[in-house]
């Protein structure tokens, strides 16, 4: 009879397993090094699984392989170095190509974008657990203003052939969560107010991310990456807007807009 209820259906395994995550992740971004490295190979490696397994890969075993490589592809760049870990990649390039044969140039950019931005939030770790904990909660901010406020007002699509449920209401309340994240960092980073437009940027590149992986799905008409983490489906659900919020990131840390002496 009331259908509002059935909105909010999903929300209790969501808040769990993302306390779980949380706790887990925010103890990897404080001890750093291995234990925060080692938590985005494993990360990158079910990713780049789940990838491989939405796309119909010619053998069975292919996903588990690919994803395999991955996360030695992340380990690689961290223990031996770039040259090492661009060999690892080649390798992963070339069973990609021999395995999914029907979206190999999918595969390709979205498994290269993913093992980009592990190796790009690595590196942003070593400029201070501060940068790392700012990105998450831009993140966390632009999805759950999104989530919350698109969910309560609804109103036009942001874009209804590649994500349907997501609303011009829910996109714009996102920016403005990301922003005021940045807002808060101001203190902590010793960043100028320009912290305040990047973390909207970023927030913007995080829904970008998620409805990247939106289009895949739509395209091979899956839910969710995988049923891992309830109420998220996969890694990949959970993770697809850090993956466009880390590349961004990057971006913006390499034209000098966020300063790294600040952390």
């Amino acid at each position: 009879m009331n259908q509002t209820p059935a909105k909010w259906d999903d929300l209790r395994p969501r808040l769990l397993s993302a306390a779980a995550m949380g706790v887990i992740g925010l103890a990897a971004i404080l001890l750093g090094d291995i234990w925060f490295s080692g938590l985005v190979a494993i990360a990158a490696g079910v990713m780049v699984w789940e990838l491989a397994r939405m796309l119909g890969p010619e053998r069975p075993e292919a996903p588990a392989v690919l994803g395999a490589v991955g996360l030695a592809a992340v380990i690689a760049i961290e223990l031996l170095g770039p040259y090492p870990a661009i060999a690892v990649l080649a390798a992963l390039a070339a069973l990609g190509v021999i395995w999914i044969r029907t979206s190999r140039v999918v595969f390709l950019s979205y498994g290269a974008a993913i093992l980009l931005a592990c190796f790009s939030i690595i590196a942003m770790r070593l400029f201070g657990a501060v940068w790392v904990l700012w990105l998450v909660l831009v993140v966390i901010a632009s999805d759950t203003a999104g989530y919350f406020v698109g969910r309560r007002l609804g109103g036009p699509k942001f874009w209804p052939k590649v994500s349907p449920k997501k609303t011009w209401s829910g996109t714009i309340a996102g920016w403005i969560g990301a922003a005021l994240v940045g807002l808060l960092f101001l203190p902590v980073t010793g960043a100028g107010m320009s912290l305040v437009l990047v973390s909207a940027l970023v927030g913007f590149a995080a829904q970008i991310g998620d409805i990247a992986e939106s289009a895949i799905k739509r395209s091979r008409g899956v839910k969710d990456a995988s049923g891992i983490l309830p109420g998220h489906g996969g890694v990949l659900d959970r993770f697809d807007g850090m993956i466009g919020a880390s590349l961004a990131a990057a971006l913006f840390f390499a034209l000098g807009w966020l300063s790294v002496q600040a952390a």
